[in-house]
């Protein structure tokens, strides 16, 4: 059963290194059947293109990546429907992409990019200039992978994490409900006033 609130990738910022293992891995995967990525350098003929980026501060870093949002306003933006939910994950059909940027504006996280859009290894044209179409992109969770979203896998610092805010809630409730019950548990009971 989908989780009622869906699922996301978490980042601990206190296990980031800013190693961009996480990026690496999201390129790799989102790439190997569209545009024939192997897993060597020597196979990689288009620009690397993650849908996640490692932000590095002086004090911090961590993946920025789409959070799934229940109500997407980058869904709710796009005027040609490129953007859907499918089990609660937030995904760009990118063949439908105009590359207008509304969905990069509305994201609160800036988690949205427009990326060069490659196919079979050539930049797909735009449809009225001789130029590369470029599309919007995101974290999609690897939707298509049923090992899971592959910066998870790849993160040496297990810093990443699939959240399952419901799954988390209810661990919550669990842990609340039981320190409750110990508490009580050594309180005397009192009379009524």
């Amino acid at each position: 059963m989908p989780s009622e609130f869906g699922l996301f990738v978490s980042a601990d910022p206190g296990k980031c290194s800013g190693c961009k293992a996480c990026e690496l891995a999201c390129f790799q995967s989102h790439h190997v059947k569209r545009n024939k990525v192997g897993l060597t350098v020597g196979t990689v003929a288009v620009p690397v293109t993650p849908k996640l980026y490692v932000t590095v501060m002086e004090t911090a870093s961590m993946p920025i990546q789409c959070k799934h949002c229940e109500n997407a306003p980058c869904k709710a933006v796009c005027k040609q429907f490129a953007i859907s939910r499918a089990d609660g994950v937030v995904i760009v059909d990118e063949k439908k992409c105009i590359g207008c940027k509304d969905c990069l504006m509305a994201c609160p996280f800036g988690a949205v990019s427009l990326l060069p859009y490659f196919v079979d290894g050539r930049p797909v044209p735009q449809a009225d200039s001789d130029e590369g179409k470029v599309a919007a992109a995101k974290c999609d969770l690897c939707f298509e992978d049923t090992a899971g979203p592959a910066c998870v896998r790849a993160c040496p610092n297990e810093a990443l994490h699939l959240t399952d805010v419901d799954a988390d809630r209810k661990r919550k409730n669990i842990a609340a409900a039981e320190a409750l019950a110990v508490i009580n548990a050594g309180v005397p009971e009192r009379g009524l006033l």
